[in-house]
């Protein structure tokens, strides 16, 4: 494997880390200008914007036909992030957990997971399972925003009150708030790093894959 290729995975990760913090402070702005609530915000843009680096690195696989790597991505990146980011914050110090999370969103990750283990049974995800599962993304969001609502202004602003330093947050709205060029730049330019970073990543995990004979599949699990 030479320097080069090396010199290309790390830049597409750092092409995409530094896309999605672009794409999710720019349409975050851009929505709390429009009168978005930060709740919802939270729950769609920052969200969404959160999962961009996998979103790009799959899609942009797919296009380029390397489907091990799209599928390998997503299913690494999930078994990561339960078994060592939960893991090991869990070791620093002890996760409360909320009765919503237990009753609800574990139950959901888990019946998600085994309707896509159904879905691939046959050995092929075609359009038609893709639609399942891009519906099933929908219809959860509205699910959350719907939910959301139900909370009063106090829950809502002492919830963002324990998370976020209500302080800065202030002082980066008021000085860029209103400048709707840059929260447009903002997400173009982190658009375009996530495409970037994508192609770059998968062409790395293609040569990879074929530096030490084995297949993309595997790159995709734990390298990407």
């Amino acid at each position: 494997m030479s320097l080069q290729t090396v010199l290309l995975l790390l830049g597409g990760f750092v092409a995409l880390l530094a896309g999605a913090e672009g794409l999710v402070r720019g349409a975050s702005r851009l929505a709390a200008r429009f009168g978005i609530s930060p709740l919802v915000i939270g729950l769609t843009v920052v969200a969404m914007g959160t999962s961009a680096p996998e979103i790009a690195v799959s899609v942009g696989a797919s296009l380029q036909g390397q489907g091990d790597i799209a599928l390998g991505n997503v299913i690494g990146s999930n078994i990561f992030n339960v078994l060592f980011i939960i893991g090991l914050s869990a070791l620093i110090t002890p996760l409360v957990v909320q009765q919503q999370l237990v009753r609800v969103d574990v139950p959901l990750m888990i019946v998600i997971s085994i309707l896509a283990w159904m879905l691939s049974l046959d050995g092929m995800l075609g359009r038609v399972d893709g639609s399942l599962l891009f519906g099933g993304v929908v219809a959860y969001t509205v699910f959350l925003i719907t939910q959301s609502r139900r909370e009063s202004r106090v829950e809502v602003h002492a919830e963002y009150a324990i998370e976020f330093d209500e302080a800065a947050a202030a002082a980066a709205e008021d000085k860029s708030a209103n400048n709707l060029p840059l929260q447009l730049l903002l997400i173009v330019a982190g658009l375009g790093l996530l495409v970037l970073g994508a192609n770059w990543l998968v062409d790395a995990a293609v040569i990879i894959a074929l530096a030490f004979g084995v297949s993309e599949l595997v790159i995709g699990l734990t390298v990407i």
